[in-house]
């Protein structure tokens, strides 16, 4: 194959890690995941690491950038850009296929795009000026800044003004800016008509409360994680702490939580929309047709 790498995306529940851990059994390959919360240990079932998908027909398929740091530390793009980096060498080594897979369009694009990154200081004089400002405000201020960031996520104000600090400082410091390896690459993305999309991230949600979402978000403020630490990582691990902190009850949690999971989904494809206006070409697959048609595609593609 003379691509470098696969990359599967999407949004958030159209089976991307399925599709990924399959074509990796078929072909020899080993998935990079590409999802802002799966980094972190003890936050399995809010991010959907669905970890029983990486065995097919009794084959274990290798991961990699699941459960790399604890809960409670703010993982960034600089350190997954290094991080995949690393990754990227050692299945070369392996001499097995490289797909990245998931939905953090910043982690993706990072890597698709070769961005230029590097480690961003904490800016306390800043970011007390920045506390004074509403969310709506932060929010406005990222979209309109020139450094990227996943405006896809910016669930926690917290985020919108890390946002802030580390655009202040790349434009501080562009000297500190170095180039970053290019790699050829083919994209695969899940797609599924809106409201099927919306049903699907329903059902996904009543099943993780199910499973044990609660209470997973329970043991992790019981091994002393301080709530707003967790809320920093929004969507399920905002309103669970929420709702287990009893500022909200169960129906406004799952009601919020819904809503809020549909409109992240949203703006995922406004990103993949823009990664495609800025020149990524992405294989589009109907996430309806069955999973064997999906695998018989994208192979297709890859010859």
């Amino acid at each position: 194959m003379d691509n470098k790498l696969i990359s599967v995306l999407g949004t958030t529940a159209s089976g991307k890690t399925q599709l990924a851990v399959n074509l990796a059994a078929i072909i020899g390959g080993e998935i990079i995941s590409a999802d802002s919360r799966q980094v972190y240990r003890g936050m399995d079932i809010g991010s959907g690491k669905d970890l029983a998908e990486y065995e097919v027909n009794g084959l274990k398929i290798p991961y990699h950038l699941i459960d790399v740091v604890d809960a409670g530390y703010e993982y960034n793009v600089y350190e997954y850009q290094k991080d995949f980096f690393t990754a990227y060498e050692l299945i070369a080594q392996h001499q097995n296929i490289p797909i990245l897979c998931g939905g953090t369009g910043m982690y993706i694009e990072s890597i698709l795009k070769g961005y230029q990154l590097m480690k961003v200081p904490r800016d306390e004089a800043l970011r007390i000026r920045l506390e004074k400002k509403t969310d709506e405000e932060l929010k406005k201020m990222v979209i309109e800044s020139r450094t990227p960031h996943n405006t896809s996520d910016l669930d926690d104000k917290s985020r919108s003004i890390r946002a802030l600090e580390i655009d202040a400082y790349y434009r501080e410091h562009p000297e500190l800016l170095k180039e970053v390896p290019k790699i050829k690459s083919i994209n695969f993305g899940i797609r599924f008509e809106r409201n099927e999309i919306r049903n699907r991230i329903t059902q996904r949600l009543d099943s993780r409360l199910q499973i044990g979402l609660i209470e997973e978000v329970t043991q992790l403020l019981n091994s002393g994680l301080e709530p707003e630490k967790l809320m920093f990582y929004g969507l399920e691990y905002r309103l669970v702490t929420q709702y287990i902190t009893g500022q909200i009850d169960y129906n406004t949690m799952f009601s919020e939580l819904n809503t809020a999971i549909h409109q992240f989904a949203k703006r995922q494809e406004t990103w993949w929309r823009k990664m495609e206006k800025s020149g990524t070409k992405i294989l589009w697959i109907d996430g309806k047709i069955d999973l064997n048609d999906k695998l018989t595609f994208m192979i297709s593609k890859l010859r």
